[in-house]
């Protein structure tokens, strides 16, 4: 699935590399990264890992969340892309906007589906915005609207659960 971005209509894109680029550039760096956050954090799919709030958090939950999907339950590279990049901008909202020191990743998988969630201390709800082409910030639910099958908010006693799942064809 193509998805274009608002607001960047007209902008060259980067060119596709090669499938030998691309098979080149992952794997060996990039999943020893992964496997060493596995072992440092934990795994997501077992348990809630907690993680610092600070930006480089975000690289750390985009690893694991590679690994569990492209590795651990083998689904496909375009699934393993969406679920990087959705699980990066819940990530960025908990850190910037909620005033928290840890917040918490957890991947669930069940026939049909994954879920994948955010948890922070924070009550404050995220609000899904209207994105204007010139907008340069802001879009971060706006990707997880349009390339997730469902998400939404869970409210907790002291916090709250920020989650999206997407359909995938079970083997």
């Amino acid at each position: 699935m193509m998805v274009s971005m608002a607001g960047l209509e007209g902008v060259e894109q980067p060119r596709q590399r090669s499938s030998a680029t691309a098979a080149r550039r992952m794997p060996a760096v990039e999943d020893e990264q992964a496997f060493k956050a596995l072992e440092l954090f934990g795994n997501p799919t077992e348990d809630e890992v907690r993680l610092p709030s600070r930006p480089e958090s975000a690289a750390t939950a985009r690893r694991l969340t590679s690994c569990v999907v492209l590795r651990q339950w083998g689904l496909s590279q375009q699934t393993g892309e969406h679920a990087v990049l959705l699980v990066s901008e819940l990530v960025g909202n908990a850190v910037r906007h909620t005033g928290a020191r840890v917040f918490g990743l957890r991947m669930l998988r069940r026939r049909g589906w994954i879920r994948i969630e955010v948890r922070d201390p924070s009550r404050g709800l995220p609000c899904l915005m209207p994105v204007q082409e010139m907008d340069i910030s802001g879009r971060g639910l706006f990707l997880v609207d349009k390339l997730s099958d469902r998400w939404g908010v869970d409210l907790l006693p002291r916090g709250k659960i920020t989650w999206f799942e997407m359909r995938i064809s079970d083997r």
